[in-house]
């Protein structure tokens, strides 16, 4: 006959063999998606692509950032020789999730030291933005905690001059819920359609006054929290190296179809080529407009 303890002995050790399966079963190894921006440069002709890119369900987002000098074409037959990631100015968007766990690696293909600054990331300077000799490379990651819209820069003295040579991108970083609104576009506009735009102050040393003409917006986020949205604003300061997100509706029955621009509402730096035209539908008439 079994004794007690070893029946006791045996029904432990199946429960134990349970609570193994059980937790094996429930083991989900983390998804990564990878993307290497010398393969997803945007489109810059006729005009920069704004689209948004759709936020992917990994769980781990690397990016691989390559820094290069490029030939930028700002207008049809005028270029300059930017310092770049990626390729273009601004580089490609970064779109994460909270919670999300976001690797970088940033390689120096350049032939001067550069750097990267994320806004968006809770990591040490010396860990994550020391300077990247040519060549060079470096490697960190963290998670994304902070809903909103983020800069990233070089950060390489004198900081001015990089930004001004192009080294910047955006990272948005979505709540983990959702906005609390589903727009029905973000960045392609079309009409009717609830638009979402992110918006980053690349700088260097002046704040933005967001405003388009003809448009008022229905909701500004100005953090990562959907309970902080502001409703029916008509502009909203993004300050220098910060970021806001804003909604508005192109409506049939009010602003519709038509031309709108997008200004900084301060118009001396609005008249030194701040500005740009959002363009709903397609309107039969191009009048002249003086913003």
């Amino acid at each position: 006959m079994i004794s007690k303890k070893l029946t006791f002995a045996l029904v432990a050790v199946a429960g134990i063999a349970a609570s193994i399966v059980i937790l094996t079963a429930a083991y989900r190894a983390p998804k990564v998606e990878n993307i290497d921006f010398d393969k997803v440069v945007r489109a810059t002709a006729p005009a920069y692509d704004a689209t948004l890119p759709e936020v992917s369900d990994a769980d781990i987002k690397s990016f691989r950032i390559p820094i290069k000098n490029a030939t930028i074409e700002i207008a049809k037959g005028v270029k300059y020789d930017g310092w770049t990631f990626g390729g273009t100015v601004p580089g490609p968007v970064i779109h994460v999730r909270v919670g999300d766990k976001v690797r970088v690696n940033v390689v120096n293909e350049s032939p001067m030291p550069h750097s990267i600054d994320f806004h968006a990331a809770r990591i040490p300077a010396n860990v994550a933005y020391r300077a990247i000799n040519p060549g060079d490379s470096v490697a960190f990651e963290f998670e994304a905690r902070d809903a909103g819209a983020y800069m990233v820069h070089c950060g390489t003295p004198p900081v001015t001059m990089h930004l001004m040579q192009g080294m910047y991108l955006p990272i948005i970083v979505d709540p983990k819920n959702g906005w609390g609104t589903k727009a029905d576009k973000e960045f392609v506009i079309v009409q009717s359609d609830r638009v979402r735009f992110y918006v980053i102050n690349a700088g260097p040393s002046f704040n933005s006054d967001f405003h388009i003409v003809g448009a008022v917006f229905d909701r500004v986020y100005p953090d990562g929290n959907p309970d902080h949205a502001l409703s029916d604003v008509q502009t909203y300061m993004v300050p220098a190296g910060g970021g806001a997100v804003f909604e508005t509706v192109f409506d049939k029955n009010a602003s519709g179809e038509g031309l709108y621009p997008f200004v900084t509402h301060s118009f001396a730096d609005a008249e030194k080529g701040a500005v740009g035209i959002i363009q709903v539908g397609t309107p039969k008439k191009f009048t002249t407009m003086n913003h």
